[in-house]
């Protein structure tokens, strides 16, 4: 089974990602199948809008395949043809073409960072969105801890960051993360709606808009590119770090971590 199926209809894609088994858990083999179909959708006439889901209802995407990461594997190849797409094939790099991201069900970790690399976030009024990363050693690198900030207000977004603790769906609609909150199980209906309704309007208008609206440059926003070069040193840095490795063992072992903050 493919970990993510890619649809193009009346200039929509469609990116599924497809590990319902893991909770759409991001492992390496899914972070190239999206990147090779964000690239895709940049350089293709015919595409006008992605949209991003999860399979399975529970889960839209559970974030990093934190068992995969136990046994040292890598979730995306940060030298190959993709790696500067990043995490789950779309958090390093931006698109020109309009994204929106149909969440149903938890948006945890690497999940929610999918989410907020998108434009816009239509949600099912059961979702919940975390950022859990410093429960397990980790940091939200692959976007998180860059965007969120500037997405929500920013006591609100560094609660979340610093407690892991995750928001409900009506709570994020409040702040205006999530553009549109539909019925369980809707989410993908209608962010197709909102999708044929984009796709209508003119393309070189539709990217020069989102050029403008977020300083797009070489695939980067502008208003992030600083937080990300702190990203850069910051994220190497807690990877390497005894207490990465303690929380990925004591999630795969179903333990509570030690923390040596080292």
């Amino acid at each position: 089974m493919s970990a993510a199926l890619v649809e193009t209809v009346n200039q929509v894609m469609t990116i599924t990602l497809n590990r319902p088994e893991a909770f759409n858990a991001v492992n390496m083999e899914m972070s190239n199948l999206v990147a090779e179909a964000m690239a895709s959708a940049e350089n293709d006439n015919d595409v006008r809008v992605v949209v991003i889901r999860g399979t399975g209802g529970k889960a839209f995407c559970a974030g990093a395949d934190l068992k995969a990461v136990s046994r040292g594997e890598e979730l995306f190849d940060s030298q190959g043809k993709y790696g500067e797409w990043g995490l789950a094939g779309c958090t390093g790099r931006t698109i020109s073409k309009p994204v929106i991201a149909a969440v149903d069900g938890i948006a945890y970790g690497g999940g929610f960072e999918v989410a907020l690399a998108a434009d816009i976030i239509v949600a099912s009024s059961t979702t919940r969105f975390a950022l859990p990363e410093v429960k397990v050693g980790q940091l939200a690198g692959a976007g998180g801890a860059v965007r969120l900030p500037r997405q929500l207000p920013l006591k609100v977004a560094m609660d979340m960051l610093l407690t892991g603790e995750p928001i409900s769906a009506e709570r994020a609609h409040a702040f205006g993360l999530v553009s549109r909150l539909t019925e369980p199980g809707c989410a993908y209906a209608d962010a197709l709606k909102l999708a044929k309704a984009i796709s209508r309007n003119a393309p070189l208008s539709l990217q020069s808009t989102k050029k403008v609206a977020v300083q797009l440059d070489t695939g980067r926003a502008g208003t992030e590119k600083a937080a990300w070069n702190v990203n850069s040193v910051e994220f190497p840095a807690i990877l390497a770090s005894n207490d990465a490795k303690e929380g990925a063992t004591a999630f795969a072992e179903k333990r509570a971590p030690h923390w040596t903050g080292s």
